[in-house]
């Protein structure tokens, strides 16, 4: 398999620095039809939510491999205007988390029926929440959301100072991604840990995010699975894959 020319950018980063921004404002015009971008979106699939969510307003290198990062409090409803013409929307910014196994493979994992992406694979993650009022969204708050990912999704308990960050990924719509590199585990304890997770959803009456995984050993392993993927998917799996020595330690 030729290596592919990607739109997604990979950023070897050491710190960040996060800093709160008002949101733009909106016009009357684009507010409404935002609106009914988001109300057609809800009708077609009811579970999707419009949670709280920080979004990237921009970023900027302060020095060597530190990074400094704006963002916003929104709520899901806001990324509806990019299906608006002449609309202009701030980037999503979440958190995932590179789960090696011990025999060198990386756990990849299809998003369920019920989510906004049905049918996705990704690495396991989720979209950063902004902080209770009174406390900061800061490095160590970021590894705490990737680890909660991790728990929720694929119910792997990592201690979020266990977790590196490994990369900064910028791919469709300016999207950001902050990639944690996570211990090795046996491949037994994450098919045990995706049921367990499956367990909790349904104990709660709620669909797992999560319905199945796969372990990929190489970039040729993602063209076996079926259905769409994750735009960082590939070249983050190349990336990790190519040189996994490089990350070890």
């Amino acid at each position: 398999m030729s290596e592919p020319p990607t739109s997604v950018d990979l950023f070897d980063v050491e710190r960040l620095h996060p800093t709160e921004v008002q949101a733009p404002p909106l016009s009357p015009e684009d507010e409404a039809a935002r609106d009914r971008v988001w109300d057609s979106k809800v009708k077609a699939n009811p579970n999707v939510f419009d949670g709280p969510v920080a979004a990237c307003a921009g970023l900027r290198w302060l020095g060597p491999r530190t990074l400094g990062l704006s963002w916003a409090r929104l709520t899901y409803r806001h990324y509806a205007l990019r299906r608006v013409p002449g609309a202009t929307a701030l980037a999503s910014w979440f958190v995932n988390v590179i789960q090696p196994t011990d025999d060198g493979r990386v756990l990849t994992a299809r998003m369920s029926p019920t989510t906004a992406t049905p049918g996705r694979w990704q690495l396991p993650g989720g979209s950063v929440e902004p902080p209770q009022d009174g406390e900061a969204l800061d490095e160590a708050e970021l590894a705490g959301q990737a680890a909660r990912e991790l728990v929720e999704e694929m119910g792997i308990s990592v201690p979020p100072h266990a977790l590196r960050l490994w990369t900064v990924t910028r791919g469709k719509h300016g999207s950001i991604g902050l990639t944690y590199l996570a211990p090795a585990l046996p491949e037994q304890a994450l098919h045990e840990g995706l049921a367990a997770a499956a367990e909790v959803e349904h104990a709660q009456d709620r669909e797992p995010e999560l319905d199945a995984l796969a372990l990929v050993r190489t970039p040729d392993d993602l063209d076996g699975l079926a259905g769409t993927q994750a735009d960082y998917l590939e070249p983050v799996v190349r990336r990790y894959t190519r040189e996994p020595s490089r990350y070890e330690g």
